[in-house]
């Protein structure tokens, strides 16, 4: 007889937000062991007593210096269900100045979507340039 007993998996929720300007996305450059030197969108970990929003909102300031607003949640991406649903926002700067913390990025810088293409094997996962897929899409 099959084990039909499920294993339940606890994931963590992300929440990144998808700032544009002139045509160019930022995205930072990770310091943590675990994806060092990939470049992603500001983001991070829901905590508890947070939205999703408020993460998105939040994160975003912490790791790029950006006050920025929410336009729109762009999707959820989830590859596996061991990974983290990462919720994407577009968002859109509305004050503060370019700075990172040294202890949790290497880098910040603004792309092109196709420079970000090209430097597939750098991202943290398909799923930046999925986003950015998806964003384009929407304002079609």
């Amino acid at each position: 007889m099959l084990n039909m007993e499920k294993e339940i998996v606890k994931v963590a929720v992300v929440a990144c937000a998808v700032i544009k300007r002139d045509g160019k996305y930022l995205l930072v450059q990770e310091k943590q062991p675990i994806a060092y030197g990939l470049w992603g969108f500001p983001g991070g970990r829901v905590e508890i007593g947070d939205t999703i929003e408020q993460t998105a909102i939040k994160e975003a300031k912490e790791e790029s210096g950006y006050d920025i607003e929410l336009i729109c949640k762009i999707d959820i991406l989830q590859e596996l269900a061991t990974d983290a649903p990462k919720h994407f926002f577009e968002a859109r700067i509305v004050g503060g100045e370019l700075q990172y913390p040294d202890d949790e990025i290497l880098d910040a810088q603004w792309f092109a979507f196709d420079e970000i293409k090209e430097m597939k094997e750098k991202l943290r996962g398909n799923w930046v340039i999925d986003a950015i897929t998806l964003l384009k899409n929407k304002n079609l």
